[in-house]
């Protein structure tokens, strides 16, 4: 299964974000224990006071090339899986997801 699924206007990622990772990036997609597919993400910032989900949220936008304002975390905001809303065209959004390589 993958790491997202596609809706209309929309797809919604799932991302295991690892906060204070030593810089911003997207490592890639891995399988989790219970077989479900995550986007690998880590950023500097640490889990206090929403930092490391606004890290999260500026880093998104600018690998999908979208506004702050198109990307949401849904589900997960206190955790480290967490479900991310990214609006745009869901055919060009799924393909930079592609892209990203297969840990």
């Amino acid at each position: 299964m993958p790491c997202f699924r596609a809706e209309a206007g929309v797809i919604v990622l799932a991302v295991r974000l690892t906060p204070k990772g030593g810089r911003d990036a997207i490592d890639g997609v891995a399988t989790l224990a219970d077989a479900r597919e995550v986007a690998l993400v880590r950023v500097r910032a640490v889990p206090e006071d929403g930092a490391a989900n606004a890290a999260l949220i500026a880093l998104l936008a600018k690998a999908f090339k979208r506004p702050k304002s198109a990307v949401a975390i849904v589900a997960g905001a206190t955790g480290r899986l967490k479900q991310v809303r990214i609006s745009g065209e869901p055919k060009e959004l799924v393909e930079i997801v592609e892209r990203w390589p297969v840990k």
